[in-house]
């Protein structure tokens, strides 16, 4: 039987309704929810009878065989039921691991320099220091050859150089035309030192 722990008010007459719902099922007939003949009547099929027509769904047929019995304990097949979870459990952590190190490789490798820039580099480590007006190669510049930081600003007049212009594919300084490689060094124009 239901039962419900309630203030009588609003919710009574709903509450009586149920009540005499699950006990008119229970005795087999539904007639005593219909209310009597007179002014009120009620065609039967307004009457809800609270989802009696819908099937419990049997799911015997997902469950393991050693646990459908309810007479006997599940305690006996617990070992093979946790060996396959501890299963279940460890595939799926490496699965993730692997998916997670795959994530973290692909964007560590974008960072990387691509193929043009270290041609770029290889192309300013390679030019002649007697064709520069201001004689100094990458390794005596920094501290760590895979590195160099250049300061975007002309010696000559603290102008801002344009990046990746100029005839050197460096930058170039619109004041006065100074050419600068993509090292910083002057190639070209009124400056006499390195940028930055």
């Amino acid at each position: 039987m239901m039962s419900i722990a309630a203030r009588p008010g609003a919710l009574s007459p709903y509450l009586q309704a149920t009540k005499l719902s699950v006990k008119s099922l229970l005795a087999g007939g539904a007639k005593q929810l219909l209310p009597a003949a007179g002014k009120d009547k009620v065609a039967s099929g307004a009457v809800r009878l609270a989802h009696t027509d819908i099937k419990i769904p049997d799911f015997n047929d997902y469950r393991r065989p050693e646990v459908t019995d309810p007479n006997k304990s599940s305690q006996d097949s617990s070992e093979s039921r946790r060996t396959f979870s501890y299963l279940v459990t460890g595939a799926s952590t490496v699965v993730t691991v692997y998916a997670a190190k795959t994530v973290v490789t692909q964007f560590v490798s974008s960072m990387s320099a691509s193929a043009d820039v270290l041609k770029e580099i290889a192309t300013e480590e390679a030019v002649n220091l007697s064709e520069l007006r201001d004689p100094q190669h990458d390794k005596d510049r920094v501290l760590n050859s895979s590195w160099i930081i250049v300061l975007g600003v002309c010696t000559h007049l603290g102008c801002v150089p344009i990046a990746n212009a100029g005839d050197y594919g460096g930058y170039y300084c619109p004041c006065h035309g100074s050419h600068y490689d993509a090292s910083g060094r002057i190639r070209k124009g009124p400056e006499t030192v390195i940028v930055g």
